[in-house]
């Protein structure tokens, strides 16, 4: 008994001293918020006052003090974050998570990024403010390499630091321009579809009427592989940061609102990860003022505002990337055919380190078209030379100066003219201003095929009868500048028309557009807490309609008494994905389950990318209506033509037993919050286990959907559950007639350091659908407990 005592009391000490060790060592790892510092290259004292959710307030005599400061506070913060961005487009994952990744590093590797930073660098005017700026903020970062703690990732997965440079910065905007882009997941499934199932199939998710449809029973299609798409959606999907989605914003010009002045939001969509997508600062000096939203390794802020003016972007969806199919040389497999005759391919030789493995290499093929995809992934089931030919490595870069001069702006005029530059990724631009200006502006560089060429299947890349005939000039881009209706709004949809034409992309259904439209219709005395509330705003303006549609072919009759309930509480529902409601389980289960009987003979395992897409999401009112269509036949049944009214009835049945059978007998209590969830994950926290307590969060019970303006975005699967991947990556309200109130909420923490007490502590604020202050009142900001003083270095 003496010996156990002895043991216990040791055991005891022991796991004491463990704590306290562990309690040190991340006392040691805490980002440094208080006292003095020296930086080099800093002409005068920078003091960084850190408010009460960790937002760094910087004051500096001028910009190049301040952004150096920048630089060194956003890296204690989110270093981790900016070294995994940095190493997405140059393929160099590998290097730190082993073999797994080498089909991601391959992919991007191969995609041209590097080499059109390379070409965008070397012609930059070393002289502008944008670069001088750019300059002293990686100076920022790289001093903090040199002198502050290594993030705790870094010895976890043992990578060395190292520093960076511009070429890190616009390799981060190349991986978030092409995290964009749909048609790389889209184009090659709609083409096999074309290739195999016939135009028939096609036509009908292009929304194309078909006149005759004839179904021909003497074959069967064959099924689709999807493999490029499925491959690169799975590359997509396996990234350790978050790609960007989509968007909302509405800015409410002085006639809307109650005090007479604008009232801008945005709320961008952008896969959940921890940390979060943006780091919040604020720079003020004797000449310039912004508080911006500020990606990693982006000196300048994408969305931002001061005194004067706040902007802000969604995603515009058009199409700025297209696959041609090349024709080789029969003789020599080194060229291609043009209309100018044969051309010698270029040639790229890429070099992939492996964690703990031997360095592989490959070879990148490219035509005037861009790279040849066959080479970058390897599991394309085609023969044919099929290249990418992608805007944003095709034009000039001007994305640094564009950055800048969207946080620098002197007028509504000056912003206009910085956005005009915008070439790839499309974007929304909003704009609102304290002179009572609003305005959107669709940024990109918009192109014209011939008539009746679509660019979401293959093109012909040897006859040049399908290259772009012309880029348009930014004056014909789609706008709305000061209208009369007192408002303008984006939610990722179809924008207006360029040419007498709807201009060709990938826009998200009209759900979230129309419900901002009825709510900012109903009223003209909008507050910012009216606005604070629309972006928490869960309902549904088409889904209901969906429903009606969908009951109509469902045979009341053939139901039991428990499948007559399911389908009233279905009827009855008016949009809203409530918590306690039980109308979303049914109808999410109900989708699934019809897309299903309509869609997956043909498509096969190619069917949930399908279902998962903007095109589905598109096509899925028109589907409904449809009394006709060759995707009712399911093509495994030889001997019966199923029609509308029997795969609805087929699916609301299958969709009853699945939840019967996953929720209980009991209708009312199929409550939505019993299936969907949110998980901010960590990069290294996917292992699971001990590090993915330690560095996840969640996971938490939320509020919303699918296509609401509270987007919780999630992927329809076999498994009744719902884990949302993605939604509001902030919500932003400026309101102009109280500037210093102004609201925000991100969903963790300004801090990627776990040991952090900014870590998480703006998740419970942001489920629940609350907000916090954007400061600028310099006496309030002074009050501020934690200071931290950087001064020039002796």
């Amino acid at each position: 008994m003496k010996f156990l005592g002895r043991f216990f009391k040791i055991l005891l000490i022991l796991v004491v001293l463990l704590v306290v060790s562990v309690w040190l060592y991340s006392r040691t790892y805490h980002p440094k918020y208080s006292g003095e510092l020296e930086l080099k290259n800093i002409s005068k004292e920078v003091t960084v006052y850190f408010d009460d959710i960790g937002v760094p307030h910087i004051n500096a005599q001028n910009q190049e003090d301040a952004y150096v400061a920048l630089g060194y506070v956003h890296a204690q913060e989110r270093l981790w974050q900016m070294e995994l961005m940095r190493r997405i487009a140059s393929g160099r994952l590998s290097e730190i998570f082993g073999k797994d990744l080498v089909s991601v590093d391959q992919f991007f590797g191969g995609l041209g990024i590097e080499e059109a930073a390379e070409v965008t660098i070397a012609s930059l005017d070393k002289t502008t403010q944008s670069y001088i700026l750019t300059q002293s903020y990686l100076d920022g970062i790289n001093q903090y390499i040199e002198e502050g703690k290594t993030p705790l990732e870094f010895t976890l997965v043992g990578v060395e630091k190292e520093k960076y440079t511009m070429k890190d910065i616009y390799n981060v905007f190349g991986y978030m321009s092409f995290s964009f882009a749909v048609a790389h997941k889209t184009d090659p499934l709609l083409t096999e579809i074309k290739e195999k199932l016939g135009d028939s199939y096609l036509n009908e998710l292009l929304s194309i009427n078909n006149e005759y449809l004839t179904i021909n029973r003497t074959s069967i299609p064959t099924k689709i592989e999807a493999t490029f798409s499925k491959t690169v959606a799975s590359i997509m999907d396996d990234l350790p940061v978050s790609p960007f989605i989509g968007s909302n914003s509405w800015i409410l010009g002085p006639e809307k609102t109650k005090n007479g002045k604008v009232i801008f939001e945005n709320d961008p969509h952008i896969g959940f990860s921890q940390p979060s997508v943006w780091y919040q600062n604020h720079i003020k000096t004797p000449d310039f003022e912004i508080y911006g939203f500020n990606i990693a390794l982006m000196p300048f802020p994408l969305l931002g505002h001061n005194r004067q003016y706040a902007y802000g972007l969604t995603m515009l969806a058009n199409d700025d990337l297209n696959f041609y199919v090349e024709e080789n040389n029969p003789a020599d497999a080194a060229e291609y055919k043009t209309v100018d005759g044969y051309k010698k391919y270029e040639f790229r030789d890429k070099t992939i380190r492996i964690k703990n493995e031997e360095d592989t290499t490959f070879q990148v093929k490219v035509s005037k078209h861009g790279p040849i995809m066959n080479n970058l992934i390897t599991h394309i089931i085609d023969d044919r030379p099929i290249a990418m030919n992608w805007v944003y490595t095709q034009l000039p870069n001007e994305m640094l100066d564009v950055s800048y001069k969207m946080s620098h702006a002197n007028s509504m005029t000056d912003f206009k003219s910085g956005v005009a530059r915008i070439h790839a990724p499309g974007l929304n631009v909003m704009y609102g201003d304290a002179k009572d200006n609003i305005a959107w502006f669709s940024s990109a560089r918009l192109y014209q095929l011939r008539d009746s060429l679509s660019s979401k299947t293959y093109l012909n890349g040897a006859s040049g009868n399908d290259e772009i005939l012309e880029f348009l000039p930014f004056k014909e881009n789609p706008k709305a500048i000061n209208p009369s209706w007192s408002y303008v709004y984006s939610a990722n949809n179809q924008v207006d028309s360029v040419r007498g034409k709807l201009y060709p992309g990938y826009y998200q259904p009209q759900d979230r557009a129309k419900r901002i439209v009825e709510l900012l219709d109903k009223k003209n005395d909008f507050t910012k807490e009216d606005v604070a509330n629309m972006t928490y705003d869960v309902k549904s303006s088409t889904v209901p309609n969906i429903i009606r549609d969908l009951l109509k072919s469902v045979n009341k009759s053939d139901l039991s008494a428990s499948e007559r309930k399911a389908f009233s509480v279905l009827e009855n529902w008016d949009g809203n994905y409530l918590k306690t409601a039980v109308s979303p389980t049914i109808y999410n289960r109900f989708l699934y389950e019809f897309l299903s009987a309509t869609y997956k003979d043909e498509l096969g395992d190619s069917f949930e990318l399908f279902i998962n897409s903007q095109l589905q999401d598109e096509v899925l009112p028109n589907q409904v209506n449809r009394e006709h269509s060759v995707w009712w036949d399911n093509i495994a049944t030889k001997d019966e033509v199923e029609t509308r009214s029997d795969i609805i009835q087929a699916s609301f049945k299958s969709a009853f037993s699945f939840l019967e059978n996953q929720l209980g007998e009991n209708v009312e209590n199929w409550t939505w919050n019993r299936v969907i969830s949110v998980e901010y994950e960590h990069a290294i926290g996917k292992a699971g286990g001990l590090l993915r307590k330690l560095f996840n969060l969640g996971p938490y019970e939320t509020i919303g959907g699918n296509e609401v303006i509270n987007n919780q975005i999630f992927k329809l699967d076999s498994t009744g559950f719902y884990k949302v991947t993605a939604g509001p990556s902030t919500r932003r309200v400026i309101d102009f007639s109280d500037i210093e109130n102004s609201l925000a909420i991100i969903p963790t923490g300004q801090s990627g350091n776990v040991f952090s007490r900014y870590y998480k502590n703006q998740t419970k604020k942001y489920l629940q659908g609350k907000f916090v202050k954007m400061k600028l009142n310099q006496t309030e900001i002074e009050q501020s407990k934690n200071v931290l003083i950087f001064k020039p270095m002796e």
